[in-house]
């Protein structure tokens, strides 16, 4: 008799992701010179804060990793934002040992104000699990982001109107080098859920998870149900689907713009106006975009609206002054010339 299915659907799930380090391992150490020499044993990291989803995934990497040869660690990261937060930090520490990973470790964070109290928090984790990564020379660290995180992303982005990147949701890899995985971004939370309850794996629910001070929390009890009520089952299914599709025409949308950028610069690197303007308005804003970070604006505070005011400088000008965007970027146009500099 073989598992129940919801651990045999974590399972696989992760198997696929090893599989994938692997070869990718492989690849990289596979030369003439270095084919009699077998690549050292990759070390993944499961980053766990002791809840269902990434509980369940801990304990399917400590399953799969020593069948393939692959060194399983884990690390959870102590925001400090409740009382008692690093006793809670030291008890995941403890299951994790207990599921057999090692090394395993906690880290604590200062988490700052800087774009809301969720960006600061995130920004804060993925620092610390960079800089953890980096002291245990870790080829990977697993997050547990499932489908219903994904749609959840989904429905963010389309509120911040921010365009086709943004509904593509979380990559299911991504950071420096691919450093980040996410195995479970096609299995339900439910399933996470039921995975643990049946290997007997304590789980901790995060209050902040119900706390409708945050936006995701109230989308997670309220947005979505009531989108369910209205449409049926399906709707996080389909708002994961939706992600993929978006994330293939982004990245065609990426790599279009990366091929004309060259094509619009004259002879001294400015931008022409004039051949701007002959491209597709979704090719267009991925150059000024682009260009407006290279002048220093942080990509994270430059939104769809700044890039639209840059674009009317090409699409509708009329004399306008200076834009200023963030970061103590302007943009002005200059001769037939978009020049995007510090100001």
């Amino acid at each position: 008799m073989g598992p129940h299915p919801a651990v045999a659907a974590i399972r696989l799930a992760v198997r696929r992701v090893l599989h994938d380090i692997l070869n990718e391992q492989h690849s990289r150490t596979t030369t003439p010179d270095l084919q009699r020499e077998r690549p050292p044993s990759p070390l993944v990291l499961v980053a766990c804060s002791g809840g269902a989803d990434s509980m369940a995934l801990a304990s399917a990497l400590a399953f799969e990793a020593p069948k393939l040869g692959i060194r399983a660690g884990g690390i959870t990261v102590d925001h400090g934002l409740q009382p008692g937060s690093d006793l809670r930090a030291a008890e995941v520490v403890l299951r994790l040992r207990e599921l057999g990973l090692d090394p395993v470790e906690s880290t604590a964070v200062t988490v700052g104000r800087e774009g809301g109290p969720e960006a600061a928090a995130r920004d804060a984790r993925y620092a610390a699990l960079d800089a953890a990564a980096q002291r245990h020379g870790a080829t990977a660290v697993l997050l547990g982001h499932t489908r219903d995180d994904q749609a959840e992303t989904v429905l963010l982005g389309l509120a911040r109107g921010s365009g086709t990147r943004s509904l593509s949701g979380m990559a299911a890899v991504s950071g420096a080098g691919g450093r980040y995985r996410r195995p479970f971004l096609e299995i339900d939370r439910q399933t996470a859920r039921r995975a643990c309850m049946v290997q007997s794996l304590p789980v901790w629910d995060d209050p902040h998870n119900a706390d409708p001070a945050y936006t995701r929390s109230r989308l997670r009890h309220e947005g979505l149900p009531a989108l369910e009520k209205a449409l049926g089952k399906g709707v996080v299914e389909a708002l994961a689907r939706t992600a993929q599709l978006s994330r293939d025409d982004a990245d065609a949308l990426d790599a279009w713009a990366s091929q004309a950028e060259s094509s619009v610069r004259d002879a001294t690197g400015r931008l022409e106006c004039a051949k701007l303007y002959a491209l597709p308005p979704a090719v267009r804003r991925r150059i000024l975009r682009r260009a407006a970070i290279e002048a220093g604006a942080p990509a994270g505070s430059l939104f769809a609206r700044h890039i639209e005011e840059v674009d009317r400088l090409i699409t509708g000008w009329r004399g306008q002054g200076v834009i200023n965007l963030p970061g103590k970027v302007v943009a002005q146009r200059q001769g037939g010339r978009l020049v995007i500099r510090q100001g």
